[in-house]
């Protein structure tokens, strides 16, 4: 351990997280006069598990005046809150300024969680940032946190606690905090209950001597341990394995029984461990898939191993240790160094084990005899391959290789399972390169620099996605990119979100410049793909970096990452500007809709004074959304130009009369002062116009376009009315001649589309008076209009009205071949002389 205490783990509150996980804890430096007064009854009554129900009474009224008034005289006295990695290495470390700490625990996220007295539970971070707080109920402040436990499971990271009262609250997972308390046990008085433990189901197992009972959220039932002696005496001791499968239970007597934590089966174990005194720590020592549990007990200077064969193993303990429960055994610290205690894995035993004959131990063998050339490597090969057992060899080698720590012991192993498998023909080496692979990343992680002691189990059981999360949690950047590399991770999971992390935690130094930070960020992340410059702004934003954070924004490429954040640090201007470089319409359009809710109505219209593009953009929206908005943009520009568009357009929506000539007389007076006397003259015609038509339009006409107004004026037989406006608006000749052809034929009034035809020449030709004819089923009126025809036309109007022989003379005169293919194709099989008339003209046209 890289750590030097002062006074060993003695009179200190310590929690370490599992998987090879940090150590935060409780130290305390000070006097020998001061510690041997507050030792016996502050960490006794809080720190320890043992006598600190009666302890409690010693420190809350005879101790306390003598003990609390050091305390408000010295700040030395203040515990001292200290993190360090698992090798031992400082992290965070600062004086502890809040109330009485009951327990500490780590959370799955490896925050550090301190629960005090009155039931406030405080968060940290790794290196020691105070995160957030809750609390375990209101009644806990006045009953007292008397023992607490931290606990994970499918939830997420639980706290459990027992009050002064003996009541009981849990919370299942401190994220989504939702605090459930927990009926009371019957006949349980103070200073019961003895011990307890959460169990994985959301429910907590307690003990009131030697009665067992199981709470949930409704009930509270009395159980018995199966095949736990009478004679053991009261439950004063219990602990759960790391899967919450088995349970262990510890009683006065010095008894241990063990079993299923649901305590429906029978025990798997009972035996008298000859120790009267209470374990400072009980943890399960289990591999997975292992048929022999053990748990692991620790006195002040012994540690006892007791399996479920009744049989145990002894270890004296030089100092103090701290007992960490994981996946796969028992980390065992102590303030000089740390050890892993757990079961030897099976494939190992059977190749280590003295006088080994499992194809591994033969092939290890036959490795290192190859290595001193000895003959003796073939007569172990041949074993093998007789016994036709030279894969599972190298198989077995490569799975002890992985659950062996020294780097020494792996190799030898690799090598041997490399040896073995160029004796196979067929044989798969992906398990052999993931194992070297993942050997290397392990053995990195491990370095007491990085001060992760992870084992091959634990490392699939937590991923390799969470390794990479939990190395750039402690800022090990470098570390954690070489192993995406190595691994060859996509970037987008791998290099990429390790320099998103690491930027945001870049722009957090105080010590550095904005341009320093900003070049640093640049140079590194560059164009990597899947990390967001916005991203990073916005964590430089929240760090009290204003300037760092537009800096940083200028690398992103996406505007649309950028405008957001811009609006939000309340820089408008330049949030407009990037959205107008970005030609996004939309985006342009969310800005501006920001600013004009958040800025008054001038400061609005000045800024997009100076964004044309924005400002032509707000102008279309108005124009559909907010006219009279667009009627105030123009009026503070002074644009008389635009004001007298707006009001003739505005004269359109107009539906009184008198409405739409004040609007157009305004329009007038608008182009007068922009100067534009065309305008305002073409503008004065319709004016008046309009006031010379009010005796005939009626008051549903106003609302429509002139060529409407005149249909509408034909349709009702107001012919001259038509034609006035005609007249008066200019109307072109061959539109108006269409209206009137039109409403002529459909109203039948054929004496008056006649006088009509021969009124002057028609600029529309003869050809539309047929067409309009037959489409309103008169063939008799249309066949008038054939001869007016230009002889261009005659065959499509003689066809129009179904006179195939006019059609082929008018074909045959003008020669056209075309024209007499048409009347051929119009031909039935009766009018045979007449297509035998038209193949001769067409043949006699051909020649010449």
């Amino acid at each position: 351990m890289f750590w030097s205490l002062r006074d060993g783990l003695g009179d200190s509150l310590v929690a370490a997280a599992p998987y090879g996980g940090p150590i935060g804890g409780f130290w305390f430096w000070w006097s020998t006069w001061t510690q041997s007064l507050y030792s016996v009854a502050m960490a006794t009554a809080m720190w320890r598990q043992g006598a600190w129900w009666s302890m409690r009474f010693l420190y809350l009224s005879q101790a306390s005046s003598l003990l609390r008034e050091p305390l408000r005289r010295s700040p030395s006295t203040r515990p001292q809150l200290e993190i360090y990695s698992a090798s031992g290495a400082s992290i965070a470390s600062f004086p502890w300024k809040s109330g009485p700490v009951v327990h500490l625990g780590w959370s799955v996220n490896d925050e550090l969680l301190c629960v005090q007295e009155d039931g406030t539970v405080l968060i940290y971070d790794l290196f020691g940032s105070f995160k957030r707080h809750f609390s375990m109920g209101q009644e806990v402040v006045q009953s007292q946190v008397l023992e607490a436990k931290v606990f994970h499971s499918p939830y997420g990271t639980g706290v459990a606690i027992v009050t002064g009262s003996s009541r009981f609250t849990l919370a299942t997972n401190i994220e989504d905090l939702k605090l459930r308390r927990l009926p009371e046990v019957p006949g349980v008085l103070f200073p019961s209950p003895t011990c307890f433990c959460p169990l994985r189901q959301t429910k907590v197992l307690v003990s009131s001597g030697p009665e067992l009972y199981v709470l949930d959220n409704t009930s509270c039932t009395a159980v018995y341990p199966p095949g736990l002696s009478p004679q053991a005496g009261s439950i004063v001791h219990m602990s759960v394995s790391f899967s919450y499968k088995y349970l262990a239970l510890f009683t006065e007597t010095g008894r241990l029984w063990t079993g299923l934590s649901n305590l429906q089966v029978s025990r798997l174990s009972e035996m008298d461990t000859k120790q009267a005194a209470t374990p400072k720590q009980m943890v399960w020592c289990r591999r997975p898939r292992s048929q022999q549990p053990s748990v692991v007990l620790m006195w002040d200077r012994l540690l006892l191993v007791v399996g479920s064969c009744n049989d145990t193993i002894q270890f004296p303990l030089e100092d103090q240790s701290v007992l960490v429960g994981e996946l796969d055994g028992v980390r065992i610290i102590g303030s000089i160094s740390q050890e892993l205690l757990q079961e030897v894995p099976l494939v190992c035993q059977d190749i280590f084990k003295i006088a080994s004959m499992a194809p591994g131990a033969l092939l290890l063998e036959a490795h290192r005899e190859y290595e001193k050339s000895s003959q003796k490597a073939d007569e172990y090969l041949r074993e093998i391959k007789e016994q036709n057992v030279l894969g599972d060899a190298v198989r077995q080698c490569v799975e002890a290789a992985a659950h062996e720590y020294d780097p020494d012991t792996q190799k030898a192993l690799m090598r041997a399972a490399s040896f073995g498998k160029c004796f196979l023909t067929e044989f798969s080496p992906d398990q052999f390169v993931t194992t070297c692979r993942e050997l290397r990343v392990l053995n990195a992680v491990r370095e007491s620099s990085v001060g992760m002691p992870l084992t091959h189990t634990q490392f699939k059981q937590m991923t390799l996605q969470v390794l990479i999360d939990r190395l750039v949690y402690r800022q090990f950047y470098p570390l954690a990119i070489e192993v995406c590399r190595y691994l060859k991770i996509p970037d987008y999971q791998g290099v990429s979100r390790v320099l998103k992390h690491w930027a945001s935690c870049k722009v957090q130094q105080k010590d550095l410049t904005d341009e320093a930070i900003a070049r640093a960020v640049c140079a590194k992340v560059g164009d990597s793909p899947g990390v967001s410059y916005s991203d990073v702004a916005a964590k430089a934003y929240e760090c009290g970096r204003p300037e760092l954070a537009i800096k940083l924004l200028d690398f992103e490429a996406r505007s649309g990452e950028q405008v957001p954040l811009l609006l939000k640090m309340k820089r408008s201007q330049l949030a407009l500007s990037k959205a107008v470089e970005s030609g996004d319409t939309d985006l342009v359009y969310t800005v501006v809709t920001y600013l004009k809710n958040e800025m008054n109505r001038g400061d609005f219209f000045m800024t997009l004074r100076n964004q044309p593009v924005a400002l032509s953009l707000y102008r279309q929206f108005c124009k559909l959304q907010e006219p009279q908005t667009l009627k105030d943009l123009f009026n503070q520009d002074d644009d008389h130009q635009e004001l007298g568009n707006f009001y003739v357009t505005s004269s359109y929506r107009d539906k009184r009369l008198e409405g739409r000539l004040a609007q157009l007389q305004s329009a007038v007076d608008e182009y007068n002062k922009a100067k534009n006397d065309f305008a305002a003259k073409v503008t004065v015609s319709p004016v008046h116009q309009v006031r010379k038509c009010v005796f005939f339009v009626s008051k549903g006409m106003m609302s429509l376009p002139v060529q409407a107004t005149m249909e509408a004026l034909m349709s009702l037989g107001l012919h001259k009315q038509a034609e006035q406006l005609y007249r008066d608006f200019r109307v072109p000749d061959k539109r108006y001649w269409w209206l009137k052809l039109t409403s002529l034929a459909e109203k039948e009034q054929w004496e008056e589309l006649e006088k009509f035809s021969k009124s002057k020449k028609s600029p529309i030709g003869y050809l539309a008076f047929v067409e309009v004819c037959m489409k309103n089923n008169n063939r008799h009126e249309a066949k008038k209009y054939v001869s007016k025809v230009t002889p261009e036309q005659k065959v499509k109007a003689h066809l129009a009205v179904g006179d195939l022989e006019g059609a082929a003379d008018a074909a045959i005169e003008r020669r056209n071949e075309s024209e007499m293919g048409a009347v051929l194709s119009r031909c039935s099989a009766s009018d045979r002389l007449l297509m035998d008339k038209l193949n001769r003209a067409r043949v006699a046209t051909a020649k010449k």
